[in-house]
């Protein structure tokens, strides 16, 4: 998750793109929760490649996250964006035994207990433009027999999502190395890719594994189609904190509502999330993030992402708006 979330900006120029908040929780919360939903073995140990630029307090909260799933959090540094190979290789020092690699920018949802005793398993989505994604092919056996990176011509439908299982991750930390020693780079990068056909070629039978849900959130208007998704999932959760409170006003569930939110003459929801310490009067607000620390007031917003720190005094119907920023319309 060391990557600069280009496309979701302005959001990720102050918070890295896995820490956006769906539905009260940042994307890589509900990322490694679900892949812990779906081992059956206890998960010992979670690690977080990141930038050294993340900063403190995002490094302690990943470390919470991982406390709060009952394992022990590791944080590792990619100080040069060298592929995907390299990025996992960062967390070298827990890199054995039964291990699973995510990238830190997509969401699943999955109905199934993780076979531990396959060699390996590649998750994958059918899609109906295979053309933009890198997708598997399958031999009669069901068994990966080949990896496509965007292909021209029809091969598959299946899509890799980037959550892969390794029963031993000693394998593929060898085989990285192998990379990194000998410089062996595509397109000036280490891929990993290239280290799942050299495991398959030395015997590795991968197989696919077939996710309900595949949630983008590379953009804003995906970032907010994924958190209205989101909320059909996690029904069990309570999603109205105590200290909150509402005057005057109409909720229209789904909405989260963070700690010590205030809501003033507005009608808020459905899909809706304001993050701790928000303020929104006069207003009518649907489908739409809120971060921490605004203030919003005589606004119509819908389909919005507005980041923490904001104020907002207007009238608009579909926004992206920055941490820190101030905007009045009159």
């Amino acid at each position: 998750m060391a990557g600069m979330g280009k496309r979701l900006r302005p959001h990720t120029l102050t918070t890295p793109k896995p820490l956006i908040p769906i539905v009260g929780k940042p994307i890589v919360y509900w990322l490694v929760h679900d892949i812990v939903a779906v081992c059956s073995e206890k998960v010992e140990n979670i690690g977080f490649v990141i930038g050294r630029s993340f900063g403190e307090s995002v490094e302690n909260e990943l470390l919470n996250i991982a406390a709060k799933l009952g394992a022990k959090g590791h944080l590792f540094y990619q100080d040069e964006p060298l592929g995907t190979a390299h990025a996992i290789y960062c967390a070298v020092d827990i890199l054995y035994g039964k291990t699973i690699v995510a990238f830190a920018d997509t969401l699943f949802k999955a109905n199934f207990k993780l076979d531990e005793e396959q060699d390996g398993i590649i998750w994958v989505h059918q899609v109906q433009d295979p053309s933009a994604f890198g997708v598997v092919k399958l031999n009669s056996n069901g068994e990966i027999e080949d990896f496509v990176e965007k292909p021209l011509i029809f091969v598959s439908d299946l899509a890799i999502i980037g959550i892969y299982y390794f029963k031993d991750g000693n394998n593929l930390k060898d085989e990285i190395k192998v990379l990194i020693d000998n410089k062996i780079k595509d397109n000036g990068e280490y891929q990993l890719t290239r280290v799942l056909k050299t495991l398959k070629e030395k015997g590795t039978k991968f197989v696919p594994g077939q996710v309900d849900d595949w949630l983008d959130c590379g953009n804003k208007q995906a970032t907010v189609e994924t958190h209205r998704s989101y909320f059909n999932f996690i029904k069990h959760e309570k999603l109205i904190s105590d200290s909150s409170r509402t005057t005057n006003s109409v909720l229209i569930e789904p909405v989260y509502l963070g700690e010590n939110v205030e809501i003033d003459n507005a009608v808020i929801g459905p899909f809706v999330s304001v993050g701790d310490n928000s303020k929104i009067s006069e207003s009518r607000i649907q489908n739409s993030i809120i971060q921490k620390d605004s203030l919003i007031k005589n606004a119509n917003l819908a389909n919005s992402m507005l980041g923490n720190f904001v104020t907002f005094e207007g009238k608009a119907t579909d926004l992206s708006v920055g941490d820190y920023n101030t905007i009045s319309q009159f």
